[in-house]
């Protein structure tokens, strides 16, 4: 399970630094594609053919279907960590995520999530506030916080 916060820059030729304690779980090839709200998903291989698995059985007669396995697979990569720990981002996820050059890379149970600094703030300053509502409608106190 991937948790926790991390900030690191991207360089001018693409690579951000994986932190070594998500590349544990990652291991040295896992799959990046668009994520939603404008961040960046990353996979271990393992859980990458799940998500395939379950998009595969979607019914392509379905337009919603069609339009988010266009969206979701046209953009995965493959991301491979190099000797210092970096894995390349292609310039189009770049564009996607709004990346200039701080990144937030977070840790979210099954993925990982790579937000460029100014949409992570933006995401957790305006969610933060409605945490308790949000808390509220989905356990319905049926979960001890």
């Amino acid at each position: 399970m991937f948790m926790g916060e991390y900030h690191h820059n991207i360089d001018d030729k693409g690579r951000l630094i994986i932190p070594a304690k998500f590349r544990e779980g990652l291991g040295d090839e896992f799959i990046v594609t668009r994520g939603i709200e404008n961040c960046l998903f990353a996979y271990s291989k393992k859980d990458w053919e799940k998500i395939v698995e379950k998009l595969e059985s979607l019914p392509f007669t379905k337009k919603d279907a069609r339009s988010f396995n266009r969206f979701f697979l046209s953009g995965a990569t493959n991301a491979e960590v190099d000797k210092q720990g970096r894995i390349n981002i292609t310039s189009p996820l770049i564009s996607y995520a709004n990346i200039k050059k701080e990144c937030v890379i977070i840790g979210v149970g099954d993925r990982l999530e790579i937000w460029s600094l100014e949409d992570w703030n933006n995401f957790f300053y305006s969610a933060k506030d409605n945490m308790s509502d949000i808390a509220e409608n989905l356990f319905d106190g049926s979960v001890s916080m």
